[in-house]
């Protein structure tokens, strides 16, 4: 939850020693929090394989995977987020395509045009799932992977003013949607930042499967042997974060990898 004056360290470009790791093959990115996502879950030779990375901006994941070799696709609603990559892609001397839209709507791209996708927590600000599982397989290879990072819904039944003071209040219902605050409320805890929808677990993990498509297909080096396309492949908590916040509930976020 990003208040009217906090800092977003989501949106702080890695450095250039973290792409010349990168380079060298010592890489990592995450999903959700600060846990590094199982390198299993990614191809096994990243070189050349080609990554979507939809509402994953900010100068952080992009860059880190272009530089570990992978061809990178960047795509966001937002040209301030986007623009983050660009720099550091300029900086860094990175080849990065950056493209704007949304990601309920990958038509920029044709069918299996995809490795890997790689969607950090952001499909908190999108009302309605399906379309966007329905999209990230449509452009999958066979045997390519969705790798998705996202929260615990019951956080959103927490008042968010209370959480930044570490306390756990309960003040919403779920389903929930900061549309459903007044107005003061809601630029108190958000501010200008874009409308949060919180989404079930059946949502988030039910519905990736549920938009798989031919289990015959033929499979990729991303999958590993004996995976159906659209299986759930693996599930990651991010213990790190409950780390950092020990005296609030446990299980803030996980992250999944469902196979193409």
């Amino acid at each position: 939850m990003v208040g009217p004056q906090r800092d977003n360290e989501w949106s702080r470009p890695v450095g250039s020693d973290v792409i010349a790791r990168a380079r060298a093959g010592d890489w990592s990115v995450v999903l959700i929090g600060y846990e590094p996502t199982p390198r299993a879950w990614f191809p096994a030779d990243l070189d050349g394989s080609d990554v979507l990375c939809p509402a994953s901006v900010g100068g952080q994941q992009g860059p880190v995977l272009a530089a570990a070799g992978a061809n990178v696709t960047v795509f966001d609603n937002s040209p301030k987020q986007l623009a983050r990559d660009e720099e550091v892609a300029a900086r860094d001397g990175l080849e990065i395509r950056t493209v704007l839209g949304d990601m309920r709507n990958l038509s920029a791209f044709d069918k299996e045009s995809f490795d890997v996708v790689l969607n950090p927590v952001s499909n908190v600000f999108c009302p309605d799932l399906a379309p966007v599982w329905a999209e990230c397989f449509r452009v999958l290879r066979p045997g390519g992977a969705l790798l998705v990072g996202f929260m615990n819904p019951d956080i959103y039944m927490f008042d968010e003013n209370a959480l930044d003071r570490r306390e756990l209040v309960v003040a919403h219902r779920l389903p929930y949607s900061s549309l459903d605050l007044p107005e003061a409320e809601r630029e108190r805890a958000y501010g200008d930042g874009p409308i949060e929808y919180s989404h079930s677990l059946t949502t988030q993990i039910g519905g990736q499967p549920a938009c798989r498509v031919q289990p015959d297909a033929p499979r990729r080096s991303a999958a590993p042997r004996g995976r159906h396309r659209g299986a759930l492949a693996g599930l990651h908590r991010d213990t790190r974060s409950e780390a950092r916040r020990p005296e609030l509930t446990p299980q803030w976020a996980d992250a999944s990898t469902c196979t193409a």
